[in-house]
């Protein structure tokens, strides 16, 4: 081979390998994906799917998974029920925002009236009132409702202190009538900084314990250092004589 052609023969391999590069680099570009804490995947140092090592979300099998202390049908008026909820997350020092839930409510002949499906935060080690009102069950008799978290749901993360202000309830006092009931709550903000649609949640309990009647509201302010007044109201009585309650201002976790 002449000094020419080796020439042009190393010239053509410069450029065949300038090529290859370009065509590597562009398919990189295309198809490749860094491994990340969203690409459904156990890669990088993941414990699990997305979860742990150095992803912000832990693991669930880490975890305890929430749980339903229980769940209440109350008939609120002909063709609509309401349903409260208490969940319990047993995980000190680990939360988890949005989890979903879903509400199954049955009739006397346990065939499934309605099903409803919504969110829940659960702060570190909190127990949680889920209330859901008005729920649609038509001409049936509502028998019982189950409210239902997968366990693999929650996407748990470390959260050591809790930075929400909740406003403390104080002097819950009953009112109205026993047809239209009534009880108001005292909510203290001891921050600097004024709250704003504040939710609570009422519980109603009966001497032994057993939830007869469930309520919510929202506040729309609380003043900085200040109270507010939240109040409940029913639009029929009570099902037996209430003995104690339980007001659960509701904070959105940040």
């Amino acid at each position: 081979m002449s000094w020419a052609a080796r020439r042009r023969f190393i010239i053509a391999l410069i450029i065949g390998g300038i090529g290859v590069g370009l065509l590597a680099a562009v398919f990189l570009v295309t198809f490749y994906k860094a491994p990340s804490c969203i690409d459904n995947v156990q890669n990088q140092d993941e414990g699990g799917i997305d979860c742990g090592g150095s992803c912000p979300y832990l693991c669930a099998a880490g975890q305890q998974p929430p749980t339903v202390l229980f769940t209440k049908a109350l008939t609120n008026s002909t063709g609509r029920t309401d349903v409260i909820a208490l969940v319990e997350n047993k995980n000190p020092g680990v939360a988890a925002k949005n989890v979903p839930y879903r509400i199954a409510i049955y009739g006397t002949d346990r065939l499934l009236i309605q099903e409803v499906t919504g969110t829940l935060d659960l702060p570190p080690g909190a127990t949680v009132p889920v209330f859901v009102p008005g729920i649609v069950s038509g001409k049936q008799v509502t028998a019982s409702a189950f409210l239902s978290i997968e366990a693999s749901s929650p996407r748990w993360f470390m959260m050591v202190s809790d930075p929400r202000i909740i406003p403390t309830v104080l002097n819950t006092k009953l009112g109205g009538t026993p047809e239209m009931p009534r009880f108001e709550s005292v909510l203290i903000n001891t921050s600097v900084i004024a709250l704003t649609n504040v939710s609570a949640i009422i519980l109603v309990r009966n001497d032994k314990g057993d939830v007869i009647a469930a309520s919510s509201t929202v506040v729309p302010t609380i003043p900085a250092q200040g109270q507010a007044t939240a109040t409940f109201t029913w639009n029929n009585a009570f099902s037996s004589a209430f003995a104690s309650v339980q007001v659960v201002p509701i904070i959105p976790m940040p």
